[in-house]
C-alpha cells in the first residue's frame, strides 16, 4: 500500500511579526529591531510542516482577494502544499500580528477575516475530493468552532485519523471528542480545556485523563522544554525534549503536529511519529517566523540521527 497523505482543515493568514528586545507592557511603546510579513495561520503552518516532512498535503481553507491572499497562496505553493481545496472569498485574508522578544517568547493577535468564511459544506466537498488519497486529517481552532467540530466528525466517518490541535483553546461540545484519534494541546491549552493546571508530567497525566474520559483515544500533551507526554488507555510515556537554542517559538506546535501527522500518514508507528514531531518542533524554534522556520524531512532526520548517536555514546 502506498503511503497516504495529509489533509489539513484550518486557517490561512499573513503573519506580520515585530521583533524587539522585550515585549511592551500595557500602554507602553518599545522600539523594535525588525519586522517581517510571512505565511502563517495554524492550518497553513501545519500543511507546510506536513508537506516538508514528505507527505502529499491538501489544505482546506479560505483566503481573500487582496494582495495578502496572493502572498500566502504563492508561499503555500512553493512549499509543495496542494491548493485545490483553498477557496478565494470576498473577505480580506486573515492577519496575525505577532510580537517576539529577544528570548524567543511571543504573543499573538489573530484576526480570522476570510477564515471565518469556511463552511461545513466546503469541508464535506474537500473530504470527498481527497478520499482514498489522505489518511490523516489535521485540525485546529482558528476557524469557526462548529466547522472544526463538523470536520472532525466528517473526517472520522470517512476513515481518516483525526488529529486535533485545540488552539486557541475554547470549549467544544462533548460530541466531538469521540471522533478525535489524537489531541495535541500544550500546557496552557490543556489547562484551559480540562481545568487541571499543567505544571509537570504528573499534572499533564491528569489533564490527559480528561480527554480520554471523553472518548479521545490518545492525548499527546506538549510540555515545551520538558518534552511531551503521551497517554493512551494502555500506557503513559514521557518523551524528553531535544536540546536547542530557541530564537522564536512561533509555529513550534504546528511543526510538531504537521510532522507527527505526516509520519502517521506514512504508516510509521506512533512512538516514531512523536519523535519526528518533537524534532520538527524543536528545529522550528531555532529560526524566526512561522512558515520559514518549519524544517524539512532531511533536517529532522539529521537531528534524530545526532541524538541517537549521542545516546549511543
Amino acid at each position: 500500500m502506498r503511503p497516504k497523505g495529509v489533509v489539513v482543515v484550518g486557517s490561512i493568514s499573513a503573519d506580520v511579526t515585530a521583533f524587539a528586545r522585550r515585549l511592551p507592557r500595557r500602554g507602553e511603546t518599545v522600539l523594535g529591531d525588525d519586522v517581517t510579513v510571512n505565511l502563517g495561520g495554524k492550518g497553513a503552518n501545519q500543511a507546510v510542516a506536513a508537506a516538508r516532512a514528505g507527505a502529499p498535503t491538501w489544505l482546506v481553507g479560505c483566503v481573500g482577494t487582496d494582495p495578502f491572499g496572493d502572498i500566502v497562496s504563492s508561499a503555500l505553493r512553493a512549499h509543495g502544499v496542494t491548493l485545490t481545496e483553498v477557496r478565494s472569498v470576498g473577505s480580506r485574508t486573515g492577519i496575525a500580528h505577532i510580537r517576539v522578544d529577544a528570548s524567543g517568547e511571543n504573543d499573538i493577535v489573530m484576526t480570522p477575516l476570510a477564515n471565518a468564511d469556511l463552511t461545513a459544506e466546503m469541508v464535506d466537498e474537500s473530504i470527498r475530493a481527497v478520499r482514498g488519497r489522505a489518511g490523516v486529517l489535521l485540525l485546529q481552532l482558528e476557524i469557526p468552532a462548529e466547522v472544526a467540530c463538523h470536520a472532525a466528525e466528517a473526517g472520522a466517518r470517512a476513515g481518516l485519523t483525526v488529529v486535533l490541535d485545540p488552539a486557541p483553546a475554547q470549549p467544544l461540545p462533548d460530541r466531538v471528542w469521540p471522533h478525535v484519534a489524537v489531541v495535541t494541546p500544550n500546557e496552557s491549552e490543556a489547562a484551559a480545556l480540562t481545568g487541571v493546571e499543567v505544571v509537570d508530567v504528573e499534572s499533564a497525566e491528569r489533564a490527559a485523563a480528561w480527554f480520554l474520559d471523553r472518548g479521545v483515544r490518545h492525548a499527546l500533551i506538549t510540555l515545551g522544554s520538558a518534552g511531551a507526554l503521551s497517554v493512551t488507555p494502555e500506557r503513559a510515556r514521557h518523551f524528553p525534549a531535544y536540546p536547542v537554542t530557541p530564537v522564536d517559538t512561533t509555529a513550534a506546535g504546528d511543526a510538531f503536529t504537521g510532522s507527527f501527522g505526516a509520519a502517521l500518514a506514512a504508516g510509521l508507528d506512533v512512538s516514531t511519529a512523536i519523535r519526528r514531531g518533537m524534532a520538527a518542533g524543536a528545529l522550528a524554534t531555532t529560526l524566526p517566523g512561522a512558515g520559514a522556520s518549519l524544517p524539512d524531512r532531511k533536517a529532522v532526520d539529521e537531528l534524530l540521527d545526532a541524538m541517537d548517536e549521542e545516546t549511543a555514546h
